[in-house]
């Protein structure tokens, strides 16, 4: 059993966290396949290496809840292979989908604020306890948007701006919803 007060060398080879340095490394070829994709089956290509992602996303997860495996390395490989795969999704997919360019604007400010709010709170011994509801939301209709330009290269460009309009502003509205929860925390230290 692996806990978080295990030794480092421990934390770094655990089986959960080997799966998020996995997901980290499919990201060159998630940006590569989608990027330089020209048929629908390598559009699809793409579609399952995020899937492969995805599923290893949530084996991480479930491997350290049902063995006790969670260890504070983990803490922050799995956020950290979390954000890099959205950045490079829709990264990747601003390239077809000009639309998306100002969502990869807010995302990055999004991710970076919170990631500067999450160092100064560690340095005053707080944490926000996971991801709140608006973040979730806002993370899961990201996934289903980009899953859908994915697997549907050729779709609209109305209905694909609706989308990303869609997905842009609950990713705002995530940002904004934030800002109370960190004062409240940051006012509490």
């Amino acid at each position: 059993m692996i806990t978080s007060d295990m030794p480092l060398r421990k934390q770094i080879f655990s089986i959960p966290n080997i799966l998020g340095y996995f997901r980290i490394l499919l990201l060159p070829l998630i940006v590569w396949r989608y990027v330089t994709a020209d048929s629908i089956a390598e559009f699809h290509m793409a579609a399952v290496i995020i899937g492969i992602s995805g599923i290893t996303d949530f084996l991480d997860g479930f491997i350290a809840r049902k063995f006790n495996m969670i260890t504070n390395l983990g803490k922050i490989v799995d956020p950290v292979a979390d954000k890099l795969t959205q950045a490079a999704i829709v990264f990747s997919l601003s390239f077809r989908f000009q639309w998306l360019i100002p969502v990869v604007v807010l995302f990055v400010i999004k991710e970076g604020v919170m990631g500067i709010m999450g160092v100064i709170l560690l340095k005053k011994g707080k944490m926000l306890n996971g991801a709140k509801w608006f973040g979730k939301v806002s993370t899961a209709v990201l996934y289903v948007v980009m899953f859908i330009l994915i697997l549907a290269p050729n779709i609209q460009e109305q209905i694909a701006n609706m989308l990303i309009v869609l997905s842009g502003f609950l990713l705002l509205m995530s940002f904004i919803l934030y800002i109370p929860v960190y004062k409240k925390i940051l006012s509490e230290a």
